[in-house]
């Protein structure tokens, strides 16, 4: 099958990755809960990586790096842990369900109240009504690095300048994590959640959240974590008092070793993936019923809609007729179609990866011309 459903989950992972796990998995030793000198060797390298994402991410600190199961877990944290009585947010239109879904149930449980930045007619964030929306009570800011429906990526600094120096800024990497430079003290970032298994080329299953010396989260889960034993409260330091169960020890390697590809790769992929979203773009024109909402970008996303067909009706013809794999529907991100004018049909979104060719795009291409 050929794979443009990256978005989603990274359909091949770097040989590094593939062979970091599969020893991870033959190890089968607890980091951090004995003293053992198996399971010393896997803790290091668990502190390896907690180093490598917080360089890589111009972070605050190694152990203010968390690791969780996946984004979604990491924006729990970010949330729930971090607002308070009376807080204020402001989101834009282009998150995902994982931050719309826990703002909404903090603003009906009466914790906070919030609003929502549109976009311009061009498709961008809107920043002269992100202006307007800030408030000097503002607590927090959430903007994604980038959309995961069309792949518009804000410009966090612009952002940051804006609004109030109070306020802390949240960023979702779930998109744009790997695929471009995110650099949190650059940007003026408190929080940046990661998806370990999408541009970062890791497994399902890893995620992380890294955070500023400006925020303190609770912790949502509790339990052990190999320190303070001897408590019945959770430790008051980080990482341990986020960090409450055993780690999947195999994610976290993943993880390690995709940010260490991505060191070494990242201009390269991006670069491909700026040439591939170009060069389908190009190709759609030609397909006069079909409308792109998207404009090259080094995610690998170009969404597009037919003028007659659901995008979830071309997703699975393509499946089922040409073995292409895309996604159609709404991408868990309702508000962004509702600025997109696309609530209704939803639409359909290629999503490609730097192991992906133009080859393989001009088939995608051809397919759609016969369904046309």
């Amino acid at each position: 099958m050929i794979y443009f459903d990256n978005a989603a989950t990274g359909g091949r992972k770097p040989d590094s990755v593939l062979t970091a796990v599969s020893s991870a998995i033959k190890v089968c030793a607890n980091p951090g809960r004995s003293g053992h000198k198996l399971s010393l060797a896997c803790a290091t390298l668990v502190e390896n990586c907690r180093h490598t994402l917080d360089a890589f991410f111009d972070g605050y600190g190694y152990d203010r790096v968390i690791f969780t199961k996946n984004c979604t877990e990491a924006l729990n944290i970010a949330l729930f842990g971090v607002l308070k009585t009376g807080d204020h947010v402001v989101a834009s239109c282009m998150e995902h369900n994982s931050v719309l879904r826990p703002l909404e149930k903090l603003k009906k449980a009466g914790v906070i109240t919030y609003d929502i930045c549109g976009l311009t007619p061009s498709g961008e964030l809107d920043y002269a009504e992100l202006n307007a929306l800030v408030r000097p009570d503002t607590r927090l800011v959430a903007v994604t690095t980038a959309s995961n429906v069309t792949g518009e990526i804000p410009d966090l600094k612009k952002v940051r300048k804006i609004i109030p120096k109070t306020a802390l800024l949240l960023a979702d990497g779930a998109q744009g994590a790997g695929h471009f430079p995110v650099q949190m003290k650059g940007a003026g970032i408190d929080l940046l959640t990661i998806a370990g298994h999408k541009g970062m080329l890791g497994i399902q299953g890893s995620g992380a959240l890294l955070f500023s010396d400006r925020v303190d989260p609770s912790p949502l889960l509790f339990g052990g974590t190999g320190s303070m034993s001897i408590s019945l409260d959770m430790p008051d330091f980080y990482p341990d008092a986020l960090e409450a169960g055993t780690l999947s020890y195999p994610a976290v390697l993943s993880l390690l070793e995709g940010t260490r590809y991505l060191i070494l790769h990242q201009k390269e992929i991006e670069n491909t993936l700026l040439d591939l979203t170009k060069y389908f773009l190009q190709k759609l024109t030609s397909l006069k019923r079909y409308r792109a909402y998207s404009k090259p970008n080094p995610c690998g996303i170009v969404a597009f809609s037919h003028e007659s067909l659901q995008s979830e009706h071309i997703a699975e013809l393509l499946s089922s007729k040409y073995d292409i794999a895309v996604r159609g529907g709404l991408h868990c991100a309702p508000l962004m179609h509702e600025a997109l004018g696309t609530l209704d049909g939803g639409l359909v979104r290629a999503s490609f990866s730097h192991f992906n060719s133009e080859r393989e795009v001009d088939l995608l291409v051809n397919a759609l011309q016969i369904m046309d």
